[in-house]
């Protein structure tokens, strides 16, 4: 799996740092994904990151 996000809708709210604080880190009005290509062992914190961020700007990118 693969990460992306969208950096035109994101808004920094950190919703997914609070669900997967190893996989992204929220920046003042963006997010950083500090592993774009995390462990399989994350993807439930992954998922749960992708569905609750409020602006949908991120999706996973199967490989």
């Amino acid at each position: 799996m693969r990460i992306e996000v969208d950096l035109d809708l994101c808004q920094g709210h950190g919703m997914c740092e609070m669900e997967a604080p190893d996989v992204f880190e929220a920046q003042r009005d963006s997010v950083e994904i500090l592993d774009a290509e995390p462990d399989e062992s994350l993807r439930p914190a992954v998922e749960a990151a992708v569905r609750y961020c409020p602006t949908q700007a991120l999706r996973i990118v199967e490989d």
